[in-house]
């Protein structure tokens, strides 16, 4: 799928969470509601790292260019060391190794302890990336005609505001883990669901995706897992812009509304 698609799904997934947390009696404070979509929202353009047209390798500038050659190359030569008989040769990392669930995992668990242990300035640099992301995945078009300053300067204030709501006790930077020394180690979770969210849009794309990895299947370690091939569709078609998208949206208004305890 494309950037705003991921975006939104993204954020739709975290909504859903929510709603499912509500619902085991457990609600999230509504800050961390929020903050996870946007986070989620973001993390789901994180897996097309390894693509130089790709809205995440464009959103940073040099950095995030100098970043995708790197994990472009990192991912190739995963391919290459890893792929098995049934696997075919190719010339780039695209839809390997960050289109994982083991990928997937790592950033998740990295950002947590990163949190944890980084304290308020770790967390900011979190938000602030992944609120960049948010932008230019749910406000693609805003953010294509607008200069990247004016991005990233709405990205740091957005991280700046969010992370002193959420610092407010009983605002949400302690949900689910409510130590003292394990505040924030949620935040590794809209990470991993938002990379997921994107392997599984891929997934139902024409090309596939190898999200199993690096479990094989018959002769192959990078199968690209998917429905049936007349269930699929390209990137960037009316299934997806037509269909999926209005989708993604009512379900993630529905879902807020549910983890909101409005429906309770």
């Amino acid at each position: 799928m494309m950037g705003p698609a991921h975006s939104l799904s993204g954020a739709a997934a975290w909504l859903a969470t929510g709603a499912i947390a509500a619902g085991l009696g457990d609600p999230m404070p509504w800050p961390t509601l929020v903050v996870g979509a946007l986070i989620c929202s973001g993390a789901a353009l994180a897996p097309d790292l390894d693509h130089q047209a790709a809205t995440i390798s464009r959103a940073f500038g040099p950095l995030s260019h100098l970043a995708c050659k790197i994990i472009d190359a990192l991912s190739h030569a995963t391919y290459k060391a890893t792929r098995m008989s049934g696997d075919s040769r190719r010339a780039g990392g695209h839809r390997t190794l960050t289109h994982t669930w083991l990928w997937a995992v790592f950033l998740g668990v990295g950002f947590s302890a990163l949190a944890v242990y980084g304290g308020r300035w770790a967390v900011l640099g979190i938000l602030f990336v992944h609120m960049v992301l948010a932008v230019d995945g749910l406000l693609w078009r805003q953010a294509r005609t607008s200069s990247h300053i004016l991005v990233w300067l709405l990205g740091a204030t957005s991280a700046w505001m969010l992370a002193g709501v959420l610092d407010d006790p009983g605002q949400g930077k302690a949900w689910l883990f409510t130590d003292p020394g394990l505040h924030y180690m949620w935040i590794g979770m809209p990470i991993v669901l938002g990379a997921l969210v994107h392997c599984v849009g891929d997934a139902i794309t024409v090309s596939g995706c190898p999200i199993l990895w690096p479990i094989p299947v018959g002769r192959r370690r990078w199968h690209p897992l998917g429905p049936p091939k007349f269930m699929r569709f390209r990137a960037g078609s009316w299934v997806e812009i037509k269909v999926l998208t209005p989708v993604f949206f009512v379900a993630g208004g529905a879902c807020a509304v549910g983890a909101l305890g409005f429906f309770g």
